[in-house]
């Protein structure tokens, strides 16, 4: 299926006036997708994949800025740290202290979201706050000069329960305010957006609405 112009123009209007940056759910999509959507303006988009998304980057336009949004495992950081715009779900110290690694060797410091576990389900990975505090420590104390920490992203529970959608967003927001250094609060998808815009995030991951439902 080709990508849905008439829902990306009305996404568009939607964040006209907003601070928000629109990232394009691109994983599993083929690249001439990816080309339309870019003629028509879009420039940010997400991949879960590290092989992938470098096979994608070699193909298309270089100011295309490639968010990485997967479960990242440390052993596949060094394929995308030359040219990853913003890695959104770091989860660890670990993956932290690999990202740095792998950025010092490239001359290069990464832009990062730690992730945030803000759902009931055991599928999602993230930081909880005491985890996150200890982490933002850490890094105060003995900072990773390679990596930039520019905010928090979490996912909501899949669920039709609003309320339950609404009252995660809030808490991520809650996080997020705690820290005067961070400027980017990721929360919101295809089926949520409209609520985390309402809570405040100002980075969206749209994909389906997009480029119609992954096969």
């Amino acid at each position: 299926m080709a990508i849905n112009k008439e829902a990306y123009a009305e996404l568009m209007n939607e964040l006209k006036d907003k601070n928000v940056t629109l990232v394009a759910v691109s994983k599993t999509k083929p690249a001439e997708d990816i080309f339309e959507l870019y003629k028509l303006g879009q420039r940010d988009f997400g991949e879960n994949y590290g092989q992938v998304l470098l096979d994608k980057y070699l193909k298309l336009p270089p100011d295309i800025c490639w968010h990485f949004i997967g479960h990242l495992q440390t052993n596949k950081v060094k394929f995308i740290i030359p040219f990853v715009h913003l890695i959104h779900g770091v989860d660890s110290y670990k993956l932290l202290s690999e990202i740095n690694k792998q950025a010092k060797k490239n001359n290069r410091v990464i832009n990062c979201l730690l992730q945030m576990h803000i759902a009931q389900e055991e599928t999602k990975f993230g930081f909880n706050e005491k985890e996150l505090d200890e982490t933002v420590a850490r890094l105060t104390n003995e900072p990773l000069n390679n990596i930039n920490i520019i905010g928090l992203m979490g996912m909501a529970s899949f669920t039709e329960d609003i309320n339950k959608v609404r009252s995660e967003f809030k808490y991520l927001k809650s996080l997020f305010d705690k820290y005067a250094q961070l400027q980017t609060l990721s929360m919101g998808m295809s089926s949520d957006y409209k609520i985390a815009l309402e809570e405040g995030s100002n980075m969206i991951r749209v994909g389906s609405l997009l480029f119609g439902e992954r096969a």
